[in-house]
């Protein structure tokens, strides 16, 4: 199995660049919650071990790198809200949520390195999609993790105070145990209203009350 390296990061500064970030976001699929991106300016001299795509890496191994990502490298954080996600769209707010990751950076990078097919309108940065990136530059697999880890710290404290939907656990993904306390405890302010499932028990109980 191939690991993500710095190959197409050395390729950037050999064309000229000097600082390249790479960006990444996570919770697009959620029925609620932010969708969350980070931008990371990594150091070629002080590249955490073991960077991978986040998914592919235990909860304990994911909270290990984000603390050693955050200790050496340029980490910038985006989000799109709940509000943002219903009125543009899950897509327009992933690519909202990743360019203000990249302006929330210290430094200003002058290429990005951005996972999957497009490059956000408001980059205003040279930048290069990357299909599958987190399993490619060291720099978007670095990005996946803090983004991962800070959504799911952020789902665990939204399930804090709206329990019984096990945000803790499904980080607001559509799992049975999410479907059902939507049905039974009914919709929160943190859901998506524009996400099919729960746009059709909105448009029911409409129904069933008119």
């Amino acid at each position: 199995m191939t690991q993500p390296d710095y190959s197409l990061e050395d390729i950037a500064l050999s064309n000229g660049a000097t600082l390249v970030a790479g960006t990444d976001e996570v919770g697009r699929g959620p029925l609620a919650g932010p969708v969350m991106a980070a931008a990371v300016i990594l150091d070629p001299n002080q590249i955490p071990e073991g960077l991978n795509d986040s998914k592919k890496l235990s909860l304990k191994r994911r909270e290990a790198l984000y603390e050693e990502i955050l200790a050496v490298a340029d980490v910038g954080f985006g989000e799109a809200s709940v509000a943002e996600i219903d009125e543009i769209n899950i897509l327009q707010a992933s690519l909202l949520a990743m360019t203000r990751a990249v302006q929330n950076l210290s430094g200003r990078p002058d290429y990005v390195l951005i996972d999957g097919k497009l490059i956000p309108k408001g980059l205003n940065v040279p930048a290069e999609a990357v299909v599958k990136g987190d399993a490619k530059s060291v720099s978007i697999s670095a990005a996946s993790i803090v983004a991962k880890v800070r959504r799911d710290r952020h789902m665990l404290a939204l399930a804090q105070q709206f329990p019984g939907y096990g945000w803790e656990s499904n980080q607001g993904y559509p799992t049975k145990q999410h479907r059902e306390a939507i049905h039974s405890l009914g919709i929160t302010p943190h859901h998506r209203v524009s996400f099919k499932p729960i746009h059709n028990i909105l448009y029911q109980a409409k129904n069933i009350t008119s």
